[in-house]
């Protein structure tokens, strides 16, 4: 009716990106990786997976990441049901919803950065003209404008994350899982990288940072503890924990 305004709704909850319930991951052994890991993750937090060398994470990271299946338990990526997916499914599902950033930056050698990144999209089905395109512009979003057709041989250690980090994020994962992204840089670099994460955190994307490193970890909004295979604390620091908190009440 004329002159009557609707009251607004509610707002939109954030979309939950991971939901892992009693997610256990045995090997032959038996050898319990993971037991009973019950972890939720909402669209647009960025958090810190830390834990000691042998702790589970690495078990966790390739189980978010659709790279293994749990022996028990259920997994939810972007609202999807891991285990209802065949195989070529699941692979399409990594593809269109996943990003990885690993220590070791994965690079093809010989091949320009706008070219590195551009495989990120690779089974996109857009062409390889919209694939370049798209690669600069990821390029120029991690500040590297001016490196588009270098090779990573002519590259600093933190400008090969850069490249990778934007390979990762072309494709507008809803999630990225950063492996150790400061493992293999000195430190200035590893700040520089992880100050790139916080900006593309704050630009919206879903981050997920894996680590030994305590520091890092204290750094970020969230922090999950892994131990022994299971989560041993999940610690919201600052303030989007007082955000958070607020909101709750």
């Amino acid at each position: 009716m004329e002159g009557v305004r609707t009251a607004p709704g509610p707002p939109s909850r954030p979309r939950t990106v991971v939901a892992l319930s009693g997610v256990t991951k045995e090997y032959p052994g038996p050898v319990a990786a993971l037991r009973g890991v019950d972890l939720s993750v909402e669209e647009g937090e960025l958090l810190a997976i830390v834990g000691p060398s042998g702790s589970g994470k690495s078990t966790l990271l390739h189980i978010v990441g659709t790279l293994d299946r749990p022996t028990a338990g259920s997994v939810h990526i972007a609202g999807h049901d891991v285990a209802a997916l065949t195989d070529r499914r699941l692979s399409a599902l990594r593809a269109q919803h996943v990003g990885f950033v690993f220590q070791a930056f994965h690079l093809a050698p010989g091949v320009s950065a706008r070219d590195n990144v551009a495989e990120g999209l690779l089974y996109s089905g857009l062409p390889r003209s919209v694939r370049r395109r798209k690669a600069a512009e990821a390029l120029d979003r991690v500040g590297l404008a001016d490196r588009l057709d270098h090779k990573p041989h002519q590259l600093s250690g933190g400008q090969k994350q850069r490249v990778a980090i934007a390979r990762a994020v072309v494709g507008e994962p809803a999630l990225l899982l950063a492996d150790e992204p400061t493992g293999a840089l000195d430190s200035a670099s590893g700040e520089a990288v992880m100050g790139l994460l916080r900006d593309l955190n704050r630009e919206g994307a879903t981050i997920a940072v894996i680590t030994h490193d305590t520091e890092i970890a204290q750094g970020l909004p969230r922090e999950v503890r892994i131990r022994d295979g299971r989560v041993v604390a999940d610690v919201r620091h600052g303030a989007l924990a007082a955000t958070r908190a607020g909101a709750q009440r």
